[in-house]
C-alpha cells in the first residue's frame, strides 16, 4: 500500500518529518499519534501529494506520491477547503467534478445521517458542522486510502464520538485508513495500528493489540508515558 522511506522536509533549514520510514497496509486503521507540532500534518500532506519531501521515497502501490495516486488518495485536511459562498450542494458538485470514485448518493446519505441539509451555506456551519461536512465528502468517495488530518479536533466529546462511529461505518473496508490526532482516548477503540511521531521521527509503531496483551496497557496510557504527558 503506501511506502514511505527515509522522508524527510525542512522548513527553514529546520526539520519538520526527519527520516521517516513507515508502511501503511491496507484493510487497517492507523492512529498516527503526537503532540501538536510533532510533524503530523507535514507527513499526511506529504502522502496526499500536497507537498514534496526534500529527501527519500514515498510510493502508493508502487507509484511515486504525486498527479497519479492522488486519484486514489482521500485526503481531510484541518484548515477550512470550501468557499465560504457555497451550499453543502455545491460542495458535492465540486467533488464530484473532481474525483471520478465520488459517490453522490452516498454524500447525499450521509449529509442526512449527519443532520446536515443540503441548501445550508458554509459560512453559516459551526465548528461541528464542518468537521461532518469535511468527513461526509471524504468518505463519499471509494478511494485506496482515506487520511484524515485531526478529523475530531474542535468539535465536542458527542460529536467526536459520532463522527468516529461515521468513518468506521462507511469507509472502503478494503481500503487504509489513517487518522491524524492528539486526542488517543477518542479514537483508540477504532485503531488497528499506531504510529508515535515525536518532533518529525518515529517513536514506536505498533498494533494495538500489541500494546494491550504485551504491555499491559491502552495506547492513550503508553502515549503519556512515551510523551510524559
Amino acid at each position: 500500500m503506501l511506502d514511505c522511506v527515509n522522508i524527510e522536509k525542512r522548513y527553514g533549514g529546520k526539520f519538520a518529518v526527519n527520516g521517516v520510514s513507515v508502511r501503511i497496509e491496507d484493510a487497517h486503521i492507523y492512529g498516527l499519534l503526537g503532540p501538536n507540532g510533532s510533524g503530523k500534518s507535514t507527513w499526511m500532506k506529504m502522502a496526499a501529494g500536497l507537498i514534496v519531501p526534500d529527501d527519500g521515497q514515498m510510493t502508493l502501490d508502487g507509484v511515486k506520491i504525486g498527479a497519479e495516486t492522488k486519484r486514489h488518495i482521500a485526503y481531510m485536511p484541518t484548515e477550512g477547503c470550501f468557499y465560504s459562498y457555497m451550499k453543502i450542494k455545491d460542495v458535492g458538485r465540486y467533488y464530484q467534478d473532481f474525483f471520478d470514485d465520488f459517490d453522490a448518493q452516498q454524500f447525499e446519505k450521509l449529509i442526512a445521517d449527519m443532520d446536515l441539509e443540503m441548501n445550508m451555506k458554509v459560512r453559516n456551519l459551526s465548528s461541528g458542522m464542518m468537521a461532518k461536512l469535511k468527513i461526509a465528502v471524504t468518505l463519499s468517495r471509494k478511494a485506496e486510502l482515506y487520511l484524515l488530518d485531526e478529523p475530531i479536533g474542535g468539535v465536542d466529546p458527542a460529536a467526536r464520538e459520532y463522527i468516529l462511529r461515521t468513518i468506521i461505518g462507511n469507509y472502503n473496508p478494503d481500503a487504509a485508513v489513517l487518522i491524524s490526532t492528539h486526542l488517543i482516548a477518542d479514537v483508540e477503540p477504532v485503531l488497528d495500528d499506531v504510529i508515535f511521531i515525536d518532533r518529525g521521527h518515529i517513536a514506536l509503531t505498533a498494533s494495538v493489540d500489541y500494546i494491550r496483551e504485551e504491555k499491559g496497557k491502552s495506547v492513550d496510557a503508553l502515549f503519556r508515558e512515551v510523551f510524559r504527558c
